[in-house]
């Protein structure tokens, strides 16, 4: 039998961080690179209609000063646009930390290190929201 040698790709190294936020969880591959920034196998600019977005999710590399130094990864998934866009900073942020542990006290001082615990309320029963009831009438 003949053996077929399969060419492997050179390893390339990746630093993994998991970000949270509201239903949003964002699993961020971050490796040496150009800065480019791929969301569900789509372009940032394609994925993020919105400025604003774009700049939430940019703002620990800004801050590390890292834009150009890695390629960014993402698979996000839950949660609207601003969920998931805070779940990217918090990702990218987790990210920058294994690779460089001096980055982790300007993180930690910006608060991208930490995740942000609010949700959305229960609705409850009785009321027709979380906390919206019928008017009251006396009778």
């Amino acid at each position: 039998m003949e053996e077929k040698k399969i060419a492997k790709k050179s390893p390339k190294t990746y630093f993994l961080g998991t970000g949270r936020r509201k239903k949003s969880i964002a699993r961020v591959f971050l490796s040496q690179g150009n800065g480019q920034i791929t969301v569900n196998d789509k372009d940032i600019n394609e994925y993020f209609p919105l400025e604003t977005l774009k700049l939430i999710l940019r703002q620990p590399l800004v801050l590390t000063n890292a834009t150009q130094k890695y390629d960014i990864k993402v698979n996000v998934n839950g949660g609207g646009l601003t969920g998931q866009a805070g779940a990217i900073c918090h990702g990218i942020s987790r990210a920058l930390v294994k690779v460089d542990e001096t980055y982790k006290a300007e993180l930690k001082k910006a608060g991208f290190l930490t995740r942000d615990a609010r949700m959305k309320e229960r609705k409850k029963y009785g009321l027709k929201k979380a906390r919206k009831a019928s008017q009251f009438t006396k009778g």
